[in-house]
């Protein structure tokens, strides 16, 4: 199922609380509360923003692939998909997107994975992973790397093949494109903007994201 949905958002960049540029394979974390608005841009085009999401009452509640797939009936994320918690509540509704289309199923690259998929000497290459756990140590608050789980790739293109299989192409992402979500209850979101550079998914050239925030009478 593609499940392209292309709309764009009526929030203009100049009215944002919060703007924050997140270079190439760097880690980024902050809380979004109830209501705010939280857009990820795609600067240089082709760059998948891995992305976790947490309720922020409740670590142990986190974003459920699973429960986000099953309840939207597609393996795509655009834009009215509902992103799912573990527990069954709705951390945030994506109710902007000129991209058209995200990935759910692909995780985050590791240093053991690239180690697996491409080589031995890939191993000690800097991997989304190592910036989750960056982010979510140095947030604190008993975090650790134990609540590391399913995240979001943003602007990735992992088509699933007639046979079940997962592939990792070039993006559909353009610079620019934008995903923008809405805050259904307060939560944490941890993005690592993805250094791999064994794969397509960043065009093998890592770029920038910019994130956005407008506070909820912004809308």
């Amino acid at each position: 199922m593609s499940g392209m949905n292309i709309m764009e958002s009526k929030l203009g960049a100049d009215a944002a609380i919060y703007r924050c540029v997140v270079p190439a394979g760097e880690p980024w974390i902050r809380e979004i509360h109830k209501g705010q608005y939280f857009r990820i841009v795609d600067l240089g085009g082709n760059q998948a923003a891995d992305t976790l999401f947490y309720n922020a009452s409740d670590y142990s509640d986190r974003y459920s692939a699973q429960d986000t797939i099953r309840e939207q009936k597609n393996l795509y994320l655009t834009t009215g998909t509902r992103l799912m918690s573990s527990a069954g509540n709705v951390l945030l509704t994506i109710v902007a997107d000129t991209c058209g289309r995200h990935d759910t199923l692909g995780g985050a690259c590791a240093m053991e994975s690239n180690m697996v998929r491409y080589a031995l000497e890939k191993r000690h290459m800097h991997a989304c992973r190592q910036s989750f756990v960056k982010a979510v140590m140095e947030w604190g608050r008993g975090m650790s790397k134990r609540d590391l789980t399913s995240n979001i790739n943003f602007f990735m293109n992992v088509p699933v093949t007639p046979e079940g299989k997962l592939t990792f192409e070039d993006g559909v992402s353009e610079p620019g494109k934008y995903v923008e979500m809405r805050a259904e209850m307060d939560v944490l979101a941890v993005i690592s903007n993805c250094p791999q550079l064994n794969n397509p998914c960043n065009a093998y050239n890592p770029t920038p994201i910019e994130v956005l925030i407008w506070d909820r009478q912004g809308a």
